[in-house]
C-alpha cells in the first residue's frame, strides 16, 4: 500500500542494489569501452521500451560528457533514434531485424555494441520472446569481430551469457532495473572521462 513506508522501502532497495552490484563487472565494462576509445572504434547502442531511451541517453553522454579538450572523442551512435529507418525495417522485415539491419551498414571489426534490456531476452509477452532484436544484433556483432556489452536485470537472460562484459542489476523489478541502468550509464561515463583526462 502506498505511503511513507512504500517510499522508504523503494529507496532502501535502491541502496541495497548499490551495495550488492558487482563493481568488478562495472570495471570490466569501462575497460572495454576505454579500449574502444583508444583504438578509435565505434560504439552502437540499442534497447526496447524504456531501455531505448536509456540507449539514446547513454549514446549522448558517451559522445558529449566524456569529451576532454584536446583528446579524441567517442564515436557513439544510438540505433533507436531514426524513426523513419526503424519503422521502414520493421514494416518490411520485422521487429527482430531492426538493429541488425542497421549494424550491417555501420559496424566494423573491433566496434562495440551495447544492448540494454531489463530481462536480457528471457520471458515473453503477446509479441513473443522479449528482446530478440537485441540478441540477433549481438550475435551479428560477435560473428563479425566486435564486442558485446550489456546492461540487464532479473537473471540477465541469454544476453548476459553471450556478452563480453555485462552488468546485472540484481533485482526483479522493471522500474528499479531501468532506473539503476541510468545510474550505471552516468557512472560509466564519469569513469571514462577520468580515464580520458589522465591519458
Amino acid at each position: 500500500m502506498y505511503g511513507i513506508e512504500f517510499i522508504r522501502s523503494f529507496l532502501q532497495e535502491v541502496g541495497r542494489i548499490a551495495e550488492t552490484i558487482s563493481k568488478e563487472d562495472i570495471e570490466e565494462f569501462i575497460k572495454i569501452l576505454y579500449d574502444a576509445w583508444e583504438k578509435g572504434k565505434s560504439v552502437f547502442l540499442a534497447g526496447n521500451g524504456g531501455s531505448a531511451s536509456t540507449a539514446a541517453h547513454f549514446a549522448s553522454d558517451l559522445a558529449k560528457f566524456t569529451s576532454v579538450e584536446g583528446k579524441p572523442r567517442f564515436k557513439a551512435y544510438s540505433l533507436v533514434d531514426n524513426a523513419p529507418l526503424v519503422t521502414a525495417i520493421t514494416n518490411d522485415l520485422g521487429w527482430s531485424e531492426v538493429y541488425v539491419e542497421q549494424l550491417r551498414n555501420l559496424m566494423k571489426p573491433g566496434d562495440v555494441f551495447i544492448a540494454i534490456s531489463v530481462h536480457g531476452g528471457s520471458g515473453m509477452d503477446r509479441a513473443g520472446v522479449w528482446s530478440q532484436n537485441l540478441l540477433k544484433a549481438a550475435k551479428y556483432v560477435k560473428d563479425n569481430g566486435g564486442k558485446v556489452l550489456s546492461l540487464v536485470g532479473f537473471d540477465g537472460g541469454v544476453l548476459r551469457q553471450i556478452s563480453d562484459a555485462s552488468i546485472l542489476v540484481p533485482v526483479n523489478s522493471t522500474p528499479l532495473v531501468e532506473g539503476f541502468h541510468l545510474v550505471l550509464t552516468h557512472l560509466i561515463c564519469a569513469g571514462l572521462r577520468e580515464l580520458i583526462a589522465q591519458s
